[in-house]
């Protein structure tokens, strides 16, 4: 039987064979992954890893070399399609803790495989031709080793050869970068490959933390540049009031005042913006677990962990919060969502913070389902009855309502009444942009909704009401070059890391709150030390890393996620770091100031922070709480 081109190959080359084809693969993840694509470099960054791997399958196997090739090459491969779309859904290079939560991450399978361009599948290709040929069994791939014994020898020693050589090459891309801040740089630097195993390997990168009793206040006030006042303006100005937090999906601050063709995108959320408390440097603070840690920040004002989501490893922890807080205060408290309450550890979650109750799927029912349960609509309804339950108790009551339906990929809107709906210019329709923003202006519909609700009901006079996005909804890393077009168009200029993760803040309270825009830069673990001043609950004795928006003016914000580690906002820009700090990049928060307010005391200070955060979340004790009693109209068991 005559063998072709590539059986020939695959029988005698297969180092060879293999070698070309995880060149090729690694072309493609860095093309997805790096601005400027691949380079010649991948040839000693990549490559050497690959081949310590199968010069080590030339060592040691004589029988079935073929079989083990291939699955050296499916697991090499199924590495770097993990790490690009990974890093087309969350913006950072993936390793082996992001992919620990892999059984979350496909819940999202949905917005996950919406990312992927026809021409990733590409990088399966020689996997299944592979593996048709191996169940086809043809004989002459399994063919044993028939050269005599001395040539084997050879053989095997030119290949002890390479593993060597190869082992210095890895080494050698490793060892001078791993004290790079930035994860990308560190990645490219090392080669993806190598990144990987040194994730996997080190032990030694892990921050030193502090003694719990060396985590002050104090200190933290002090990295943070402020000096708290001893009669702060706005302290209790809402005392006793109710307290509704709204927590939207996905929305970024550039929906508000946002009109295409004249209509607005989002009038209800434009109206509240206008006769409210509206902050416009507002920025989001999470981490992979999105909006389970947006809920985490905002009640805790802490900090995420430096890997993994809150929800996972602060979740059993009795943690500092704004519902034990108000609770204080005489307050009865729940949150609501209409997904499952075990997605992302919630129910955990809820006993660390303290809340009284949580109301899930079980209570909203199946009802207008859209991704993972009902839609706004059906959230906002079914929650404000129960409000009205909580406010005929007597007591004031702090409600946390968790938005959904506006979720990536942004394709199951649900229809709206006639008139209501926004008709997408031409340009808009089948983009990602068009359908976010379409999605967005349902989410602000049911919205309206719920604050008509608060008002006929006679909540509304007696509520402070706090609504602020969770995170982005349209990741640079995530857009095409149309949606990039669409989105230069909007801002006036090329959109940018700033512009991604700004996010709006609204407070408002009848008789409380007035028509302002404040441009003080705050972020989401500001919203406790904001609330608890507005509510007039002394926070003496809380740690707590955020600050009250009403009475601080300049602001340090570390970042930790969908940004390299090290990156922060000071007063002016958006600060990511390179190697370290000399050679990073600064962004302007606002279009035409310039990009200050970044230095390298505040760079050391936003460091020091974050190991304040991870040092007293670590040593504080396991909550030990109770389970929430059985209810039939909640998630409770």
């Amino acid at each position: 039987m005559r063998q072709n081109v590539a059986t020939r190959l695959l029988t005698s080359r297969p180092f060879l064979f293999f070698s070309v084809i995880l060149l090729l693969k690694s072309m493609l993840t860095w093309f997805v992954i790096f601005d400027d694509g691949p380079s010649w470099a991948i040839l000693i960054t990549e490559l050497p890893f690959a081949w310590l791997i199968f010069g080590l399958i030339e060592m040691l196997a004589s029988k079935r070399k073929l079989l083990y090739y291939v699955i050296a090459d499916a697991a090499l491969t199924g590495i770097l399609f993990s790490v690009f779309m990974y890093h087309k859904y969350y913006g950072v290079i993936a390793t082996w803790h992001a992919l620990q939560q892999v059984n979350q991450v496909t819940a999202v399978s949905n917005s996950v495989f919406s990312l992927m361009d026809p021409y990733y599948t590409l990088i399966f290709l020689d996997i299944v031709v592979l593996a048709w040929m191996l169940i086809r069994g043809r004989k002459e791939l399994f063919q044993p080793e028939r050269a005599p014994g001395a040539a084997r020898s050879r053989r095997r020693m030119a290949f002890g050869a390479v593993v060597v050589a190869s082992v210095g090459l890895c080494l050698f891309n490793i060892l001078p970068n791993r004290a790079s801040m930035n994860e990308h740089t560190k990645a490219e630097d090392m080669g993806i490959l190598n990144y990987e195993a040194y994730a996997l390997l080190d032990t030694g990168s892990e921050e030193e933390l502090l003694e719990p009793e060396e985590v002050t206040q104090a200190r933290i006030d002090e990295l943070k540049g402020l000096q708290p006042s001893s009669s702060p303006a706005y302290f209790g100005a809402a005392k006793g009031k109710n307290v509704v937090v709204v927590q939207l999906e996905s929305f970024q601050n550039f929906l508000i005042g946002l009109k295409l063709d004249g209509q607005e995108a989002t009038p209800n959320l434009n109206r509240l913006a206008q006769e409210s408390f509206y902050f416009d440097r507002f920025y989001q603070m999470v981490g992979q677990g999105n909006t389970s840690d947006a809920e985490f920040v905002v009640n805790t004002s802490f900090y995420i962990p430096e890997s993994g989501a809150a929800t996972m490893d602060y979740a059993y922890k009795d943690v500092p919060s704004l519902p034990k807080l108000l609770k204080a205060q005489g307050y009865d408290s729940a949150t609501f969502h209409t997904n499952v309450v075990d997605f992302w550890n919630r129910r955990e979650l809820y006993k660390a913070v303290g809340f009284d109750q949580f109301y899930d799927k079980p209570f909203f029912g199946e009802q207008d389902s859209v991704y993972f349960g009902a839609d706004d609509e059906v959230l906002y309804a079914k929650t404000l009855d129960k409000l009205k339950e909580m406010d005929a108790s007597g007591k004031p009551f702090y409600a946390q309502l968790i938005s959904m339906t506006a979720h990536h990929p942004f394709t199951l809107t649900p229809e709206m009444p006639a008139g209501q709906e926004l008709v997408l210019p031409e340009r808009y329709e089948d983009t990602l942009v068009g359908d976010y923003i379409r999605s967005q202006h349902y989410a602000d519909y049911a919205f309206g909704r719920f604050i008509e609700g608060l008002k006929q009901s006679g909540l509304w006079e007696d509520t402070l009401l706090v609504v602020y996005g969770d995170h982005q909804g349209l990741p640079i890393f995530s857009l095409d070059r149309k949606d990039k077009e669409l989105m230069a168009e909007i801002f006036g200029h090329e959109y940018g890391y700033p512009d991604m993760i700004n996010i709006p803040l609204m407070i408002s309270s009848p008789g409380v709150t007035e028509p302002r825009r404040i441009e003080t830069l705050g972020g989401q673990v500001d919203l406790l030390p904001t609330i608890a001043n507005l509510a007039g609950a002394s926070l003496d004795g809380q740690i707590h890393f955020g600050q009250d928006l009403l009475n601080e003016t300049g602001n340090l914000i570390p970042q930790r996620y969908y940004l390299p580690s090290g990156s922060f906002l000071g007063s002016g820009s958006l600060y990511i770091p390179g190697v370290g700090y000399e050679d990073g990049t600064r962004y302007a928060l606002k279009d035409g100031q310039p990009a200050d307010g970044a230095s390298e005391d505040d760079y050391g200070r936003a460091l020091e922070l974050l190991r304040l955060s991870d040092s007293y979340m670590t040593a504080l004790p396991e909550h030990g709480g109770a389970e929430y009693p059985s209810d039939s109209d909640s998630g409770g068991e």
